[in-house]
């Protein structure tokens, strides 16, 4: 008698459960970043793809140079912290100078006998200003990204401006004063300023235009020093999450040294962006974009006065959310004009 045919086993889904448009995820593994697509589908990302970031730094290039070309700038000015948003700059203003342009035209048609544009900017000229709170690693990093981008670097340390305001606020404090020293944070916000107003007094030296490094990130969430590190002229990562110019710097090779470390804004020892706010930037990012999908253009403050909070918590941990929601509304005022009376 002849056997039945043995039943064939249920075929097997192969079609992938990560849908096509998945995200890509930052990961920070023995003091380095990778950047991986998510092997989870639900787990969210702000990254885009490499040809996005790689599109990103043809268009901001070519942003850099027609700012700098509509205000007369012949040169731009970078405060160099040894972090990797002002290292980041630093390489993208490289780019937009007249030299490097002239490489690229050679290598891309070397019988070009086509001229520069006179206008283009001629140099990036670097400052390192540590302050007293400012560690040694970060000015070497400074000088690592100097030397690998062959930019002028020149330091101007804030100690005698930072010693002159803790003995005047010292002087001044009165017996009834029960703080008789500045706090970190106001010494920070202090050193800023003065980074800021020594930037532009060196830019006017050079006929330059001082350039901001203050990512999308910062900007929302007003983690930064109005009239301090937030001002500058043109900025050209500000639509950019702070996760995002990780993959950035990647893909400008910016040194290893720099992207590994973690984020600090140095306005005392130890201290570290993601520590302070209490969650990893990467986290911090989702809830942001969030708010951008919903509510619109971040630069549009009147879009982000009233943000439901029920909603982020809908999809984020309601911690993190709460968080962001407080820093990003009670810090609008960073991102407006002063208010002028007319009458």
């Amino acid at each position: 008698m002849r056997k039945p045919p043995l039943a064939k086993p249920p075929r097997k889904n192969t079609k992938s459960t990560i849908p096509k448009n998945s995200t890509k995820s930052a990961s920070h593994e023995n003091g380095k970043i990778t950047i991986k697509p998510n092997k989870n589908p639900r787990t969210k990302s702000v990254l885009k793809s490499k040809k996005y970031y790689e599109n990103f730094i043809k268009k901001s290039v070519r942003f850099l140079q027609k700012e700098a070309k509509k205000r007369g700038a012949e040169n731009f000015v970078v405060g160099l912290s040894g972090g990797i948003d002002s290292a980041v700059v630093a390489c993208l203003c490289k780019m937009a100078t007249k030299k490097q342009m002239r490489k690229k035209q050679i290598i891309n048609n070397p019988k070009s006998t086509k001229p520069q544009d006179d206008k283009t900017p001629k140099a990036v000229f670097t400052l390192a200003l540590p302050s007293l709170s400012s560690s040694e690693k970060s000015l070497e990093h400074a000088k690592e990204l100097a030397t690998t981008l062959d930019l002028h670097l020149e330091i101007l340390p804030l100690e005698d401006y930072q010693n002159a305001f803790l003995q005047s606020r010292t002087n001044s404090a009165t017996k009834s004063d029960t703080q008789k020293k500045p706090l970190p944070l106001e010494i920070g916000n202090f050193c800023a300023r003065i980074r800021m107003a020594l930037l532009y007094d060196y830019s006017a030296q050079k006929k330059a235009i001082v350039i901001g490094t203050s990512n999308k990130s910062e900007l929302m969430l007003g983690y930064g020093t109005i009239f301090g590190d937030l001002a500058c002229a043109i900025n050209p990562i500000g639509s950019l999450y702070k996760t995002e110019i990780f993959a950035l710097a990647k893909i400008l090779k910016i040194p290893d040294s720099i992207i590994s470390k973690p984020p600090s804004a140095e306005l005392y020892a130890g201290q570290s962006d993601e520590a302070e706010l209490g969650f990893s930037y990467d986290k911090i990012d989702i809830v942001l974009e969030a708010i951008c999908e919903k509510y619109g253009d971040f630069r549009e403050v009147k879009n982000f006065q009233k943000i439901d909070i029920k909603t982020l918590c809908d999809k984020n941990p309601k911690g993190i959310a709460k968080m962001v929601k407080k820093r990003v509304t009670q810090n609008l005022f960073k991102r407006t004009l002063p208010k002028i009376f007319v009458p």
